[in-house]
């Protein structure tokens, strides 16, 4: 006897039962694709000029701070995004002595940066005052008191008005920004102008490195347009990855420099190790050298995908861009 083919699934869900009861947040990542956290409370709220932050407690992930509408970091996480970006300039840098970084408001950034007991002079740009204030009272699991370190110079601005305007001159130099949305404060900051400026600032042998946005394939125009961009900047430019859950989605970074001796290319996975064995106050959670040589690897579809972008993003044509898109 010939079976009843089966058109129903317990695993396909109605829209109007797709999660359990209860407060959710809701990211769309396309209009066929979201992620969920289930949030069990609001902590505090920021409305500025600059952007809308939350900081909420999730059953998954702990503490998530939210941007825009968009997962900026977690508690359960965090150190896999913060170490991707600090660690492999950081580490790759013989004696780094002064350093930037740009946004950064979580102060995890900071923390991984004054890691390194060589570091003299961390200087922290980021425009808005109450992200720091409330990073300071809340995410003390983020930035392990950096914010009290006498090595790091505080300052709530424009980082773009304060690298213009700078006489420093930095071995190492972060963009930790949100992404560049039409209404928020970092879309100019994404641009071949702004590098230019970055460049000026930067000492010989000086390394750059900034996040990239999503490298899904579903969402993967940023990271091309920010490469071909630095491409125009700086003679070696690579790109690189990890895959942080609270994000349900592989990230990207760039890494910048004109030293050959520095080039990425040339980085060794021993030597890595060695250098964070010697220099690193604290052991690292997610990195180290063949996380961080392995993580340039980038699968062909980046490669492709790369290759076949024309995209530079300037100040007459900015590129706007959110994971929360839907």
């Amino acid at each position: 006897m010939r079976m009843k083919k089966k058109t129903k699934f317990d695993w396909i869900k109605d829209s109007s039962s797709i999660l359990p009861k209860g407060e959710w947040f809701v990211e769309f990542f396309t209009p066929g694709e979201l992620h969920a956290h289930r949030a069990l409370k609001v902590i505090e709220t920021s409305s500025t000029a600059f952007q809308e932050a939350a900081l909420i407690q999730t059953h998954t992930f702990g503490k998530v701070l939210v941007i825009d509408g968009e997962t900026q970091s977690s508690q359960y996480d965090e150190a896999f995004y913060h170490e991707s970006l600090v660690c492999p300039a950081l580490l790759a840098h013989p004696a780094p002595r002064n350093a930037l970084i740009l946004g950064g408001g979580e102060g995890a950034t900071a923390r991984d940066v004054l890691n390194d007991r060589g570091i003299e002079r961390l200087v922290m740009a980021d425009i808005d005052y109450n992200i720091l204030r409330f990073a300071g009272k809340h995410l003390g699991t983020w930035h392990r008191g950096a914010f009290a370190d006498p090595r790091l110079r505080l300052l709530a601005q424009d980082a773009g008005k304060y690298v213009e305007n700078t006489s420093l001159k930095f071995d190492l130099i972060y963009s930790d920004l949100p992404s560049p949305i039409e209404s928020g404060p970092a879309y100019a900051l994404y641009t071949l102008e702004f590098y230019r400026r970055l460049k000026k600032i930067m000492a010989p042998g000086g390394i750059f490195a900034i996040q990239a946005g999503p490298g899904t394939p579903l969402q993967f125009d940023l990271h091309p347009a920010i490469y071909n961009t630095l491409r125009r900047v700086f003679r070696f430019v690579a790109g690189y990855t990890a895959f942080i859950p609270s994000y349900d989605m592989p990230w990207t970074f760039l890494y910048c420099t004109d030293s050959p001796a520095r080039a990425p290319a040339g980085l060794q996975a021993a030597a890595l190790d060695r250098s964070a064995a010697k220099r690193l106050r604290r052991p690292l959670k997610y990195s180290d050298g063949p996380t961080i040589t392995g993580a340039f690897s980038l699968p062909r579809y980046y490669r492709d995908r790369i290759k076949a972008s024309r995209a530079v993003i300037t100040a007459a044509r900015p590129m706007f861009f959110s994971t929360s898109q839907h």
